[in-house]
């Protein structure tokens, strides 16, 4: 099935919460990618994965971009059974408090990447089973990839960076 007929699918079961469907232009490298809701992302995600003509059972990726005036997370899908991919995306327009949903008890390797994402950027997933740092310390500050991020020199009287 082809990006568009997903859109469309989606358009069609969630109304409301299909913002965008975006295709690269002729030539242009990239993925096709559909900006939802991030209030429904966790039912869209699920019907993604369980709806048989589509049956997206592999989260490829979990990312986080900075936009400075919100945040965003991308998320990378992929059918073993059908063989067709896509990419959705959603807003988080609170960059002082940023939370999405888990889809955590929809893909088991959600939990590492939505820590990462946690990690580097700040966003919190709401009911993730361990949500901690995963690649920095407990009491390190801020969040590296995001654009305000102001650089520490020193952690524990250690010199850090350059």
């Amino acid at each position: 099935m082809d990006s568009k007929t997903i859109a469309e699918k989606l358009k069609e079961k969630f109304p409301d919460a299909i913002e965008t469907f975006k295709e690269p232009a002729s030539g242009a490298h990239g993925d096709p990618w559909i900006e939802v809701s991030p209030e429904k992302i966790h039912t869209i995600l699920k019907f993604l994965r369980e709806n048989e003509n589509l049956s997206f059972d592999n989260l490829l990726c979990i990312s986080g971009v900075d936009y400075s005036d919100r945040l965003e997370i991308v998320y990378h899908l992929h059918s073993y059974h059908h063989l067709h991919k896509i990419v959705i995306k959603t807003l988080l327009k609170d960059k002082q408090n940023p939370q999405i949903e888990t889809v955590c008890d929809l893909w088991k390797g959600a939990n590492w990447l939505e820590r990462e994402v946690y990690d580097l950027f700040g966003i919190s997933f709401k009911n993730h089973p361990d949500l901690r740092r995963i690649l920095l310390p407990d009491d390190w500050e801020g969040y590296p990839l995001r654009k305000d991020y102001k650089h520490q020199d020193y952690w524990h009287g250690i010199k850090i960076g350059m």
